[in-house]
């Protein structure tokens, strides 16, 4: 009897628990339908009573994507159009290889669950940040972004707009800084082509497609000006980026994501170039071929203006490449710069080589006045008329004879006949004002001491000797510098002109 009475009172604390259970489910089951609100009155409410209708919890999960089915049943991913308008596009950054662009983003797509056409309305809804918040948006990044914002407040600078078959807009006013990889090769005659390139960032290919709108996809602010580039073209283009263990652009996620990228074709202007360097480098140049009209022994003033040229010429180059970044290849403008050097320099050397002759002692006898001789004169050990036509005896004499002369007239350069010192020949040697002068005679000098002694008559021992003498013309040391000088205002000239004819044919035409 008391076993009987304790299995009652179990099956009925169990029966209690059952029922309590049941009223608890069916009461949260109640409150559940209460929370849900109806559509009945849809045509009748305000807008924000329909967006929070509509996107209820009970009805609408942001976190889910829309999901539409083809005719077989199959699973198709969101179609998201996509249309940028840009309105500002700074120059780009040469140094650090970027631009920054502010634009309107848009982006459509239709999300079928906020649709409410079938309760007799045909306006759209129109919300700012607080609408975009409730709604589910697609995730769209700059894949070559340095930086990226949402320009203004998030208030007025998000634009969302709701259509009544479901179709949603969403706009946002964007600045970034892109990154855009220059080539710098014809510097300052260049193009450059900077990329903005979108992708999906957490959807791949099978759940989310990005296109480009059919009408205007791209377009620009006509009162869009750029200072130091000139935009030639535009193109877009969709691709699909793959995403595995080595490229992790998209995280942990691997897969094939939708990818869409625009293309501008930026030329550079070169009116700043042209008259804040190449204009002015040319006249640098020009400058510096003003020492071909000074004496060769004016060492002060050509120097001077050798090295002056050359100075200011290399701070101008530097301050218009300081901006650049140090690339290892050789750029237009560098080509320039080392040709213009080339001429500068060539006229330091060309003073340094007409004055080393003008300091010479000897005159030099030429067969012929022409560049062929004289430079090589200059050039190479001065052979005697001796040496030329006359046996090996002659020749020594010859030799013997000569440096006598070159003792008299080392010693004639100093003093003269009455005792004075002559400065009109700059000699470097310091000769004893009380040595004798020694007078010498020479069969290779015949024609000159003939003109100082007019009583006497030598004879060349070796005339029967020569059958055809030799003509020979006999230069100073001061009239090859100057003929030398006298064709370089001719020759540097030229020459610049046609490093010019080669170099802008480059430019321009390669």
């Amino acid at each position: 009897m008391h076993e009987y009475t304790n299995t009652q009172m179990c099956i009925t604390l169990m029966l209690s628990f059952i029922l309590l259970l049941l009223q608890h489910t069916n009461g949260a089951t109640v409150e559940e339908m209460e929370d849900c609100p109806s559509l009945a009155n849809a045509t009748y409410m305000q807008h924000s009573q329909l967006i929070q209708t509509l996107t209820h919890v009970c009805r609408y999960d942001r976190l889910e994507r829309p999901i539409e089915y083809d005719s077989d049943g199959k699973r198709q991913p969101i179609v998201v159009k996509t249309r940028i308008y840009v309105y500002f596009l700074q120059n780009l950054n040469s140094d650090l290889l970027q631009f920054k662009m502010h634009a309107l983003l848009q982006l459509r797509f239709q999300d079928k669950r906020l649709a409410y056409k079938g309760f007799q309305r045909d306006d759209n809804i129109l919300g700012q940040k607080h609408l975009s918040e409730r709604l589910w948006l697609p995730h769209i990044f700059f894949a070559n972004e340095r930086e990226s914002s949402i320009l203004g407040t998030d208030e007025k600078d998000v634009l969302t707009s709701l259509s009544p078959e479901g179709n949603v807009i969403l706009s946002t006013r964007m600045q970034a800084s892109l990154y855009c990889w220059m080539n710098f090769k014809k510097f300052p005659f260049d193009q450059q082509l900077c990329s903005t390139v979108l992708e999906s960032w957490m959807y791949n290919t099978s759940d989310l497609v990005l296109e480009w709108e059919e009408s205007s996809p791209i377009s620009f602010d006509p009162e869009m000006r750029l200072t130091e580039y000139n935009m030639d073209k535009y193109w877009h283009n969709t691709t699909i980026v793959h995403s595995d263990e080595i490229n992790l652009r998209h995280g942990a996620f691997l897969g094939d994501y939708s990818s869409l990228s625009f293309t501008v074709n930026l030329r550079r202007e070169i009116g700043f170039y042209l008259l804040d360097y190449y204009l002015p480098s040319m006249m640098i140049v020009a400058i510096s071929w003003v020492s071909f009209w000074l004496q060769a022994d004016a060492s002060p003033p050509r120097i001077m203006l050798g090295t002056s040229t050359m100075l200011s010429f290399i701070t101008l180059s530097s301050s218009q490449s300081k901006n650049l970044p140090k690339v290892s290849y050789i750029k237009v403008s560098e080509v320039w710069f080392l040709g213009c050097t080339f001429f500068i320099f060539g006229s330091l050397v060309e003073f340094a080589f007409v004055n080393t002759i003008w300091r010479r002692k000897e005159n030099i006898e030429l067969k012929k006045v022409n560049s062929k001789y004289i430079i090589k004169s200059t050039l190479t050990p001065r052979p005697s008329r001796r040496q030329i036509g006359g046996s090996l005896s002659n020749d020594s004499r010859a030799r013997s004879c000569s440096s006598l002369d070159n003792i008299v007239s080392s010693t004639e350069s100093v003093r003269n006949g009455n005792g004075n010192v002559n400065h009109g020949y700059n000699n470097y040697l310091t000769v004893h004002p009380n040595l004798p002068i020694i007078k010498t005679e020479c069969a290779d000098t015949v024609s000159i001491s003939s003109e100082r002694m007019s009583n006497e008559h030598i004879i060349d021992i070796d005339k029967e000797k020569k059958e055809t003498p030799p003509t020979f013309t006999t230069m100073t040391p001061q009239e090859i510098a100057m003929w030398i000088d006298r064709r370089s205002r001719f020759l540097f000239p030229v020459m610049f002109l046609a490093f010019n004819a080669l170099y802008w044919t480059f430019v321009y035409v390669l």
